[in-house]
């Protein structure tokens, strides 16, 4: 198809985690994360893959994290190191394009349609840039490939450590139809959930809604809904994206009701929003703090201050003052967020696995001559 674009997902395999193995041998091959310790209701902010296999992820308590696994290693962040690797990381994908986006320290589109050496095989610019991280950084990269950011996104994750996938543009419709709902970027587990109770299970379920459907159900969000069901994101990988909020947001099953319960999971959402704040240079004057009820009923609170919000600690405690500020007696919570907005244009940065390499398209696909410069 004519002006079909090539775009690359590049994610780095637990970043935080495999930059503290690198560094630090005694921790190799052991169960590891990146975060704040239990004794002072830290959170993890990575976990290496030896530690996923007891089920810890970011975002979890670091006390739930020890109880599954007992002798688990804590790492104290690094951030200053990780924007390090991440500024080599950058300057390898800016070596193929400049049409580079940033959505982490670890993670970038990169748009390889019209690129600086000339390859006309997307894969293979992905298989190269991959070998330069590994080369410069002793890292590994997971990437994605395909002609729009959000198969891009999905395809990345998908042979993680050290993964390379294909979507082809022929085979685009087909993957999104049998991908569960779960797994489809931009749909979070409340959304997942309310999907579940409307009877959409996969992209073939989400498929047969129209977009009217869609948007009463879900409002705006519909549209991309529609979209994404039929493998079409036509957003272009910009180069130039200012990142407008910094946030985090946890669902819970089965809901909170115990207040003290509350307040426990709100700081350790408070510390995943200050670890992404530190990791991207960034500071904000207003935060807001989100609320879904079991009914689905959202309110939200928020609160604008005269100089920048500095510190976990200050984070903490206007979280906390915008909750007393919300009637959740006798209410169950399904979901609660917290983001920082406002943010420092000066220092705000852009935010928000190891096998053998798979560079063979989506497993029952059939490549046709349309798809030979992907491959």
């Amino acid at each position: 198809m004519e002006g079909q674009r090539k775009i690359i997902h590049i994610d780095m395999d637990a970043f935080y985690a495999s930059v503290e193995q690198r560094d630090n041998p005694q921790y190799r091959g052991k169960p590891l994360v990146v975060g704040g310790r239990p004794e002072k209701r830290g959170a993890v902010a990575a976990a290496s893959y030896e530690a996923r296999q007891f089920g810890i992820h970011s975002a979890m308590p670091s006390r739930t994290a020890l109880q599954r696994c007992p002798h688990l290693i804590f790492a104290v962040p690094r951030f200053d190191v990780y924007r390090g690797i991440s500024e080599q990381i950058r300057t390898i994908f800016k070596s193929y394009t400049d049409l580079v986006e940033p959505l982490a320290l670890d993670e970038a589109y990169l748009d390889v349609t019209h690129n600086k050496k000339s390859i006309g095989s997307a894969t293979a610019i992905a298989r190269d840039i991959k070998q330069d991280i590994l080369n410069e950084t002793k890292l590994t990269a997971s990437a994605g490939v395909s002609l729009n950011k959000f198969l891009a996104k999905i395809a990345s994750g998908m042979n993680k450590p050290d993964g390379l996938t294909v979507i082809l543009p022929t085979e685009a419709e087909a993957f999104v139809e049998v991908l569960a709902i779960e797994s489809f970027y931009g749909i979070g587990p409340a959304t997942a959930h309310k999907m579940h109770e409307l009877g959409i299970h996969t992209g073939a379920d989400l498929k047969l809604r129209s977009e009217i459907d869609l948007e009463k159900q879900f409002g705006k969000t519909g549209h991309f809904y529609y979209q994404i069901a039929r493998g079409i994101d036509e957003r272009p990988v910009n180069p130039n994206r200012i990142r407008k909020s910094i946030g985090a947001e946890t669902s819970f099953d089965p809901d909170l009701e115990d207040i003290s319960r509350i307040e426990r999971e709100l700081y350790a959402i408070v510390q995943v929003v200050q670890q992404r704040l530190e990791r991207n240079a960034a500071k904000g004057r207003t935060i807001t703090l989100k609320v879904k009820f079991a009914d689905y009923q959202q309110i939200t609170r928020s609160r604008t201050v005269l100089n920048f919000i500095d510190g976990e600690s200050q984070v903490s405690l206007l979280a906390q003052e915008l909750l007393k500020d919300v009637e959740i007696e006798q209410r169950k919570v399904r979901l609660l967020g917290i983001t920082i907005s406002n943010l420092d244009a000066e220092t705000e940065a852009p935010s928000y696995k190891q096998l053998v390499l798979d560079l063979q398209p989506f497993p029952g696909s059939i490549s046709r001559s349309s798809d030979i410069d992907w491959v």
